[in-house]
């Protein structure tokens, strides 16, 4: 195989990956089809176990507050969370990364339903039997979003230019307005979840989560679990760093004329293979100039082809 017919050395891709995003809500729109499958020619309780209701606190049900983010009522519901998610989560996830993107989604999500979970325990009688939808998560993005655009126009109903914060206080307001005033004149929404997710987003950004050299609470808790490894352990990784800083110390003292000089099959897979995973898990940045150089060389071979 030639460096040509390697993926990473050609021109661009003929498709372009999915973001997380639009996966995120093929898996919505997918499950709603079920569901409504179910409803026809299946006709199993199983949205019983999978929405949120008070069980999820007085009987341990606690994968409720996962699943009832992926189950919705009618077209209408569905359609409303997709277009936030299309308008929002698209800019939100380019900014955090699809990882971190996904992890704010749920985690909002969580907050959200947790937040109208205690209140259905302690008040049955104005906060439904259950719960469903993607809108918590929906407002996590969504407020996510206006930390980082307060200025952004939006058109409001697809009409009224307003500004994102202005937006963003209206919601919450109405949201808190119906948590403190459970009226049924609510429309029959769950508005604690929104504002339980309104305020998980606007806690994320204030928390510095969105930035990607800010470590999230349980990365820190894994690093110092690292830290505290049996002696033995850590004198093994000494061991190896020392190796790599030999072997590291000998690659410098090749230059890279005379690694080109390689066989191509040799060339690729001891000189260039390791330096395309190296920028996968650290950055372009993290070259060295003889690394730049290597690569370099390796697209004169193959303009040379």
């Amino acid at each position: 195989m030639g460096l040509a017919d390697r993926h990473y050395m050609r021109e661009g891709r003929r498709f372009a990956p999915l973001s997380a995003t639009v996966i995120l809500m093929i898996v919505l729109a997918v499950v709603f089809a079920l569901q409504c499958f179910n409803d026809v020619y299946l006709q199993k309780p199983v949205e019983r176990w999978l929405v949120l209701t008070s069980e999820c606190f007085t009987r341990g049900y606690v994968w409720q507050l996962l699943t009832f983010q992926f189950l919705h009522g009618s077209p209408w519901h569905i359609l409303c969370n997709l277009l936030g998610l299309w308008f929002f989560a698209r800019f939100v996830e380019n900014v955090l990364g699809k990882r971190r993107f996904l992890i704010a989604y749920v985690g909002c999500g969580v907050i959200g339903g947790a937040l109208q979970g205690l209140l259905m325990v302690l008040f049955p009688a104005h906060f439904g039997p259950g719960v469903y939808g993607a809108s918590a998560g929906v407002s996590g993005i969504f407020a996510i979003f206006v930390c980082l655009l307060p200025d952004n126009e939006i058109r409001w109903n697809f009409l009224i230019p307003i500004r994102a914060d202005v937006l963003l206080w209206i919601t919450a307001g109405i949201s808190l307005f119906f948590t403190l005033v459970p009226s049924a004149r609510g429309g029959g929404v769950a508005h604690a979840a929104h504002l339980g997710g309104l305020l998980a987003g606007v806690a994320w950004v204030r928390l510095g989560w969105h930035r990607d050299f800010v470590q999230l609470p349980w990365e820190g808790l894994f690093n110092r679990w690292r830290r505290w490894q049996p002696f033995e352990s850590r004198q093994r990784k000494r061991e190896l760093v020392r190796a790599a800083s030999v072997r590291s110390r000998q690659w410098r003292e090749a230059s890279p004329d005379t690694v080109t000089d390689l066989p191509p099959e040799e060339f690729i897979s001891k000189e260039v293979d390791p330096i395309l995973d190296k920028i996968s898990a650290h950055g372009i940045q993290s070259l060295t100039e003889r690394e730049r150089k290597i690569l370099e060389a390796a697209r004169k071979k193959m303009a040379k082809q």
